[in-house]
């Protein structure tokens, strides 16, 4: 079976451990040259907040040598991973477009703009 030529995830948990293991995912197919959209929705639209990150969780992970959700987030970001937020999602969750980072870029769409995104021979993952 041949490689998925694009990775498109959605992410619509705000558990900690699920949205660090999307980027986890992403960062490396975007290390191995697959585009990557990561769709944000519901309550997953929470990760793009600044005050989402579990300061105890990263310390965690640094302890251990692991990539912080920070360090994979900015990786992500660098390697030109493509960051999209749900607008039914945002209504939901009740987020504020404000409340966004400012240090990542993050369009807003549709399911129906993510699915147009996505390629016939890539890949497609729900978190």
């Amino acid at each position: 079976m041949a490689s998925p030529d694009k990775l498109s995830l959605i992410v619509q948990s705000s558990d900690f451990d699920r949205v660090h293991y999307a980027l986890v995912i992403a960062s490396a197919a975007l290390a191995t040259g697959k585009p990557v959209t990561l769709f944000f929705t519901m309550e997953g639209i929470r990760a793009l907040t600044l005050n989402f990150v579990d300061a105890e969780a990263e310390a965690a992970l640094k302890q251990k040598q692991l990539a912080t959700f920070e360090e994979l987030l900015a990786a992500c970001a660098e390697m030109g991973a493509s960051f999209m937020f749900c607008e039914m999602g945002l209504r939901v969750s009740q987020v504020k477009r404000k409340q966004f980072r400012s240090d990542i870029e993050v369009r807003e769409g549709s399911v129906v703009s993510f699915i147009a995104d996505a390629s016939s021979s890539g890949a497609m993952l729900y978190i």
